[in-house]
């Protein structure tokens, strides 16, 4: 099952268990649980401290990890390939007492949970965003008895997931919980245990606070904390949007990663400076007194501090038509690489011609029956390459002038209308699912007026990062700056960093 190079990995990483495994297997006579089997007994193979027991379970082929005498609540239902590997491996390690690499504070929200929560998360092994909930959701098992989480592989139990359009899915006690990716502290805000205010009173008054959690805020952070200014970062999750990014291949002098590796080697940086990290909380609003700034955060509590950097990134644009908030999850999609297995042999539309939009189009081409690509304007606008390799392709067709009107369907996605621009006549397509490639919105409604922006919602800012009012800067992807790139944010948090620093020591 595995290769030799995984498994020389994976040797060194076992040596790491600190305490005794026991997996309990169950199984049929098909191909994926001989897989799984096959899989399972290679790992205990390689250590004296794992052994495999059989044994029933809700779902077959499936297997638990548990510590000797005890059900630590993490089962794997399918077999834990591709992304979720990873999942597997984690989850070994930390059921045999490897202590786990969060934060205390969140170790013991996750303690403080007393009601009795079963989690079931439907994944695709090709899902990028599919570890972070499953890792997730391990996590909280192995810290709280209370918890349990089962990750089940929608290829495998094609029944159950048939009305799964969107992965992951996040099932607790049997009701939908959430979707799309989720940390620990989103899920703990969902659960209504994310920090408290009172965390928050003693923060005091920060030189420098960046509001936002990714590449422009860390390296605004970063540089401000190295200026030896009294830092903090308040942001829902580090990485942001890149977190939701599969393959980077244009920052410079990294030749290939991926969004979750960037994120967390990001976090990593941010760690070896003194910068106070706020996770799991959103900035609501934004004040402005003759002496400082005040943010106004999700959970009551209010930071105060000299200067602010805003850099909130951005997030998918919506088309804003009936049906697709309706049908979300239920056949409209937004990312491709997660959701496009599930539309294996099916019939999907891509709306946008844009580079996200003819790439989607091609992977989908090689999963879905046909591929429909929907744009608004004369021509598409991707580059020249991508298009050729798109009009190559037997199953994709490519309609421009056509507007988006709805999204139509019963209890999932089932057509999609819109409206020729040059003929002025309405037409409908038959379809299982659409994906939605338009661009991206700034994450800026909650500034109100308190700050310049386009008509876009983008914060207008000069070259030095300044918006329109003294203090306040902003970097990245929530600006007017013309490019959306990584690279550029990273600079653009720079330089609204040693802005900041430039206007402490003039004022």
């Amino acid at each position: 099952m595995l290769d030799q190079g995984l498994k020389n990995q994976l040797s060194q990483l076992l040596d790491l268990m600190e305490g005794d495994v026991v997996f309990k297997v169950s199984t049929g006579t098909d191909e994926t649980s001989q897989k799984m089997s096959d899989l399972v007994n290679e790992v205990a193979e390689m250590s004296p401290r794992i052994t495999v027991e059989q044994t029933e379970l809700k779902r077959s082929p499936s297997f638990s990890v548990n510590r000797p005498g005890e059900n630590t609540g993490i089962t794997f239902a399918g077999v834990p390939l591709g992304h979720e590997f990873n999942s597997f491996v984690l989850a070994l390690l930390q059921v045999s007492g490897r202590a786990p690499k969060e934060e205390q504070s969140v170790i013991d929200q996750i303690k403080g949970i007393n009601d009795t929560l079963h989690f079931e998360t439907f994944v695709s092994l090709t899902c990028q965003k599919c570890p972070d909930v499953v890792q997730a959701l391990n996590l909280m098992s192995v810290i709280n008895p209370n918890i349990t989480h089962t990750m089940i592989d929608g290829a495998v139990f094609k029944e159950e997931a048939e009305d799964i359009m969107a992965v992951p899915s996040i099932f607790l006690n049997g009701e939908q919980f959430g979707s799309g990716r989720m940390t620990v502290t989103d899920i703990l805000s969902e659960l209504g245990q994310g920090p408290d205010a009172s965390e928050f009173e003693d923060k005091g008054l920060f030189d420098v606070l960046v509001v936002g959690g990714g590449p422009a805020s860390a390296s605004s952070a970063i540089y401000a904390a190295r200026k030896g200014l009294h830092t903090g970062i308040v942001a829902d999750r580090i990485g942001g949007q890149v977190n939701d990014t599969q393959d980077i291949e244009n920052l410079i002098s990294v030749k290939k990663t991926t969004g979750t590796t960037l994120a967390t080697n990001l976090e990593e940086h941010i760690k070896d400076y003194n910068i106070d990290v706020m996770k799991g909380v959103l900035a609501e609003s934004l004040n402005k007194t003759d002496d400082h700034i005040e943010i106004t955060l999700n959970n009551g509590a209010t930071l105060r501090t000299k200067t602010l950097i805003v850099s909130t990134g951005a997030r998918w644009r919506q088309l804003g038509v009936p049906g697709e908030q309706e049908f979300a999850n239920k056949g409209v999609a937004y990312c491709p690489h997660c959701d496009g297995p599930l539309f294996e042999d099916k019939d999907v539309a891509v709306v946008g011609g844009g580079n996200s939009g003819v790439e989607a189009a091609i992977d989908l081409a090689g999963i879905c029956k046909s591929v429909t690509l929907l744009e608004f304007g004369a021509e598409m606008r991707a580059d020249k390459v991508l298009q050729e390799r798109l009009h190559s392709l037997s199953n994709t067709t490519v309609i421009t002038n056509a507007a988006t009107k709805e999204i139509t369907g019963d209890d999932r996605v089932t057509g999609l209308t819109y409206e020729d621009m040059q003929s002025n006549v309405q037409k409908q397509l038959d379809l299982d699912g659409v994906f939605v490639q338009i661009g991206l919105s700034p994450n800026t409604e909650w500034l109100g007026d308190t700050v310049s922006r386009n008509k876009m919602g983008e914060i207008e800012v000069d070259r030095l990062g300044a918006t329109n009012v003294p203090g306040i800067f902003a970097a990245g992807d929530c600006t007017d700056q013309r490019y959306k790139q990584i690279i550029i944010s990273m600079g653009s948090g720079a330089t609204a960093a040693l802005s900041a620093f430039d206007y402490l020591i003039r004022n």
